[in-house]
């Protein structure tokens, strides 16, 4: 009897996504909780594993977008898996010591990643840049083959170092991999970056999106955060960042002008009068946003331990489609990265996102005189259906008034 392999409901608000990478082949056998694909969403990539053991047969190819419930491949339980005969399990069984024993490369005793098992992130990679792990030395335990490793590869076979199989060798105009008088490399972008492409543009097409921006004094929370540092990180475990102090300037002023936190949904406004914050986390593959649930109801330290876990997760490529679905409202920092001033993209189907900017000290009038203070650009990018410009004045002046004066927030500290 075959049973149908089918697209799983992977979170609300996600109708489709790209079989990136078959784990199994057409005719293997695969028994029960087996990874058979990776699938490739525009929040994030997960696996899906065989609920039966059986004989695999594939319906779909390798990037092709597909539909929740549709069904992919089919599993024959009737077929039952081959016993190896015994001279197959002697020659194996042989193999796998010699490969234990040969584990070292010739570069300086470092095991191969063609000899290690790789796993199912980095197996993603080589399969999609079309790399040959045997050529990658891996930095892991063992040397083992490592994401970064796999992920450096790619980079550096731009730049010559790593070919593939599937670059052409003549010059001119290239499917895949670098032109032949090295003016240029083209490859495949990723099923995720694809669906991030999409994702952005529908967002810029459904929604009516307008920033306001205005400008906060960091001197007060910057004060803060050094007097209460040690004490907060001693107590807490974790350190106490600028990202908890917005989350929660950002909840005050939700709770200030509630059509903030709310969406369009057809013909109809959706109120939320709950506090699901995404905040934006870029990664080698792309941006995720991982949803600090209920951040009206926690503590400093609650969302710092969030914010840090969340950061470990996409880094190590664990996040769940759970940690990224439901969000009400969005923080972008893009500070981080050096960024003085910007206009982010709604994340569909939220109403605003509020972006953060780099720390800059700029001469500003107090009281009068002329004082250099750590300043920092704040913008509110909103849907001009739903939010009128008063509405995101008046939220972006909540934010700066919490962040300049940090008593007006509920400090536990």
């Amino acid at each position: 009897m075959s049973v149908e392999v089918k697209i799983p409901a992977v979170g609300e608000s996600i109708s489709s996504g790209i079989v990136s990478v078959w784990h199994k082949k057409s005719g293997d056998f695969v028994n029960a909780g087996d990874a058979l694909f990776t699938l490739e969403t525009d929040k994030v990539s997960t696996e899906i594993s065989a609920e039966t053991a059986g004989v695999l047969d594939t319906i779909v190819s390798e990037g092709q977008e597909v539909k929740i419930g549709e069904v992919v491949a089919t599993i024959d339980d009737s077929k039952k898996a081959p016993e190896a005969a015994p001279a197959e399990k002697k020659k194996e069984k042989t193999e796998t010591k010699a490969a234990e024993k040969s584990g070292a490369s010739s570069k300086g005793g470092q095991q191969t990643a063609g000899a290690a098992s790789l796993s199912p992130a980095v197996r993603r990679i080589v399969d999609e840049e079309h790399l040959d792990p045997a050529k990658i030395s891996g930095t892991g335990p063992g040397g083992r083959l490592t994401k970064a490793d796999a992920l450096a590869a790619a980079q550096n076979r731009g730049r010559g170092e790593q070919t593939s199989d599937k670059e052409p060798a003549t010059a001119g105009p290239s499917v895949g991999g670098q032109s032949a008088d090295g003016r240029f490399v083209r490859k495949k972008m990723s099923p995720l970056r694809r669906k991030i492409a999409a994702q952005l543009v529908m967002a810029q097409h459904t929604a009516a999106i307008l920033t306001t921006f205005n400008e906060c004094d960091m001197s007060a929370v910057q004060d803060l955060r050094v007097k209460s540092q040690d004490a907060f990180t001693k107590k807490h475990g974790v350190k106490l960042g600028f990202m908890s102090f917005f989350i929660k300037a950002s909840v005050e002023a939700l709770k200030a002008v509630p059509v903030v936190n709310g969406r369009i949904e057809d013909e109809d406004f959706i109120q939320n009068n709950f506090y699901d914050i995404g905040v934006a986390v870029g990664t080698e593959r792309g941006l995720v946003v991982p949803i600090v649930r209920d951040a009206d109801k926690k503590s400093f330290a609650d969302l710092e331990r969030d914010i840090a876990d969340y950061a470990t997760k996409a880094r190590e490529g664990k996040l769940k489609i759970e940690d990224l679905t439901g969000g009400t409202f969005t923080i972008s920092n893009g500070g981080v990265y050096g960024s003085l001033l910007s206009t982010p993209i709604l994340n569909p189907p939220q109403s605003g996102i509020l972006g953060m900017h780099k720390i800059m000290p700029r001469p500003i009038a107090v009281d009068g005189k002329v004082e250099v203070r750590p300043m920092m650009f704040i913008a509110l990018s909103y849907d001009h259906r739903a939010i009128d410009g008063k509405e995101a004045v008046t939220f972006l002046i909540k934010v700066k008034e919490c962040i300049e004066d940090p008593k007006k927030l509920p400090l536990d500290f």
